[in-house]
This record gives structure tokens, C-alpha cells and sequence, in this order.
């Protein structure tokens, strides 16, 4: 029995060395093969450099407008874009008569929900997009109250008599003309593809103030900039929040007053996106363009005989030239009613 025993635990002693040797082994097999792969690696061709492209090579996605330049040179209609994080201006209408009576306004009150009530579902579905393009690239890192300050001021200019009456029309006014109000639609922002995230996030504010919600914190404010820019037209507005990294201004006097936004929302959205840009000199020069000559037609002796009389019409056959019928007697008036 003792012998029995000494002999199985010497023959599991055996299992383990060539258990113990098998796992050496294949060690070794798999740091000489890691090796000479990586020495494969190292004497293969460098791939060459691939030349930088879009946005990575600070190019403008192509449908920004300041790639809307013609390849023949031909500046674009001077408007600088404002700074990244801030809004442009834009020239203020008449003043109207009555407003030099009204006393200065200081105060800052909250805005009237938005309405698309009546907006067509196409409208609606252009507005939404355009909304949440502003929020994601303008804020898309900013708390809720600061994407609803963003998406306040683009519906307080929807409301403002200075601005368009579209969303979409707002968010991309300027493009055109490479001068775009919001820096995004001009600076080759968009060539970002938004996180899954934080487009739904967007989305969901943008829905929430089409639909009625507000920020009553910034009141009737049209214009905001970041911490990082100052711009010059900041000294003469009326702050009216700061929400994370933004500061909110409306204008002074009547035109920052809740009596200024009168403008109504009509729909008729344009397309989400910048628009096409407006090339002057090609324009003037299509319109300018002398009329092409008439064509005269072609002397009937330069017209071969055999298609002279081509228009001419063919007079009605009078003979009967069709073939036998090959029906049989008996089967003729099949197709009678009987009587």
C-alpha cells in the first residue's frame, strides 16, 4: 500500500515539472513570435504623411460661408464674423416717434414664451434644428440655464424688428455675406460632428423653448459674449446675466424694452444650414449681360428636296389596302348580341 501511494505522488510530481515545463515553453513561443513581429513592424516602409484635412487643417466645413469665395479671387462683401463665443450686431431701425416720450428703462424683465402655434410641421422641424445647432456649438458645455440663455437670446431676435422673423434665419443671418452673427456658422465649427449626447441634450432644450419655456434671467437680452472676448459694443448695452461662461446684454433705451419686440413669427423657415453666399459682381454682372442673338432661320433653297415638303400634311388614303380577313364564315358574328 505504501508503495502504491509513493508511486502516485511521484507520478503527480511528474505532471507538474511537464505541467510547469509545457508553460515555460509557450511563453518562450510567445515572446519569440511577439518579437519577431514587432521585427516585421520595425523594416516595413514609413507610411507617408497624410496631409491634414476639413477641420484639422483649420479649413472651413463646405458649407460655411467663408468658403463661398469664387476661385477667381473675388473678395467677399467685408462684415467680419464676430469672435468665437459671441454675437455680432446689427444696425438698429428708425426709432419710433412715440419712444422719445417713454421714460429709461433700466429694469430687466422676463420674456414672453415663443409660440409656433399654426407653424407647419416642416417649419417646425427647420426651427428645431437650427435652435439646437446654436445651443450644441455655442453651449453645448454650459449648465441648462445657460443653453436656455442661448436659446433665448436667438428667440428674442426672432421677436426683434433689427433681426429675421425665422429661426433658422436668425442663427445663420450674415453667413451669406461671411459676417455671420453667431461665430459657429462662420468659423468651421460645424465640421465637428456633435456627441450623440450632447445633440439630444440640445435638442430637448430647444424643443423645451420652442414650446413656451423661458429664461427669465436674461430678460429680453439679443446679445452675450464669453469671459475670453470683449467686444467693443458690450460698453454700450445693458448687461442682463451672467450663466456660466457668458455674459447677456440687451440694448439701451426703447429698443431693449419689452415695447420693441413686435415682431411676429410667420414661419416660412429657410433651409437649416448657412446660406448661399451673395456674390455681387457675378449678380451685376448676369444682369448687366447683352441679350443673346436671334437666330434666323434657314433659307428654304439651303433646304434639301427630299425634306422640303416635310411638314407638309399627307392627304387621306382613299383606297382600302388592307389585308383579307382569314376569319371563318361561321364565326363572323360572334361577337353580335342575339336577338
Amino acid at each position: 500500500m505504501a508503495l502504491r501511494v509513493m508511486a502516485i505522488g511521484a507520478g503527480l510530481a511528474r505532471v507538474r515539472w511537464v505541467s510547469v515545463a509545457a508553460l515555460v515553453l509557450v511563453a518562450c513561443l510567445g515572446y519569440s513570435g511577439q518579437a519577431a513581429i514587432r521585427a516585421i513592424i520595425d523594416h516595413l516602409p514609413a507610411k507617408p504623411a497624410q496631409q491634414a484635412r476639413g477641420y484639422e487643417a483649420q479649413d472651413h466645413f463646405p458649407g460655411a460661408a467663408l468658403l463661398y469665395a469664387e476661385d477667381d479671387g473675388t473678395p467677399a462683401i467685408p462684415a467680419p464674423a464676430p469672435a468665437p463665443g459671441a454675437t455680432g450686431t446689427a444696425p438698429l431701425p428708425a426709432l419710433p416717434a412715440f419712444a422719445a416720450a417713454l421714460p429709461i428703462d433700466t429694469s430687466i424683465r422676463p420674456a414672453q414664451p415663443f409660440s409656433m402655434a399654426g407653424a407647419s410641421a416642416l417649419d417646425y422641424g427647420r426651427a428645431l434644428d437650427c435652435l439646437a445647432s446654436a445651443i450644441y456649438y455655442e453651449a453645448a458645455s454650459e449648465p441648462d440655464a445657460g443653453q436656455r440663455a442661448v436659446a433665448q437670446v436667438v428667440l428674442n431676435r426672432v421677436r426683434h424688428p433689427a433681426f429675421p422673423n425665422t429661426v433658422c434665419g436668425v442663427v445663420y443671418q450674415g453667413s451669406e455675406r461671411a459676417g455671420c452673427q453667431f461665430s459657429f456658422a462662420c468659423d468651421g465649427a460645424m465640421a465637428r460632428v456633435p456627441s450623440r449626447a450632447g445633440w439630444a441634450r440640445a435638442l430637448r432644450t430647444a424643443g423645451l423653448m420652442l414650446g413656451g419655456v423661458t429664461e427669465p434671467s436674461v430678460g429680453e437680452a439679443t446679445h452675450y459674449h464669453t469671459f475670453a472676448v470683449t467686444p467693443a459694443w458690450n460698453r454700450q448695452m445693458v448687461m442682463t446675466a451672467a450663466i456660466g461662461a457668458h455674459f447677456f446684454h440687451r440694448w439701451q433705451g426703447f429698443w431693449g424694452t419689452p415695447a420693441a419686440f413686435t415682431q411676429r413669427y410667420r414661419g416660412a423657415e429657410p433651409l437649416p444650414g448657412p446660406h448661399a453666399r451673395l456674390n455681387a459682381p457675378a449678380i451685376l454682372a448676369a444682369t448687366t449681360a447683352p441679350p443673346a442673338p436671334a437666330i434666323a432661320p434657314t433659307p428654304l433653297a439651303q433646304i434639301q428636296p427630299a425634306y422640303a415638303q416635310s411638314g407638309t400634311p399627307i392627304a387621306a388614303a382613299t383606297e382600302n389596302h388592307l389585308p383579307d380577313s382569314q376569319i371563318l364564315d361561321k364565326w363572323k358574328d360572334s361577337g353580335k348580341p342575339l336577338r
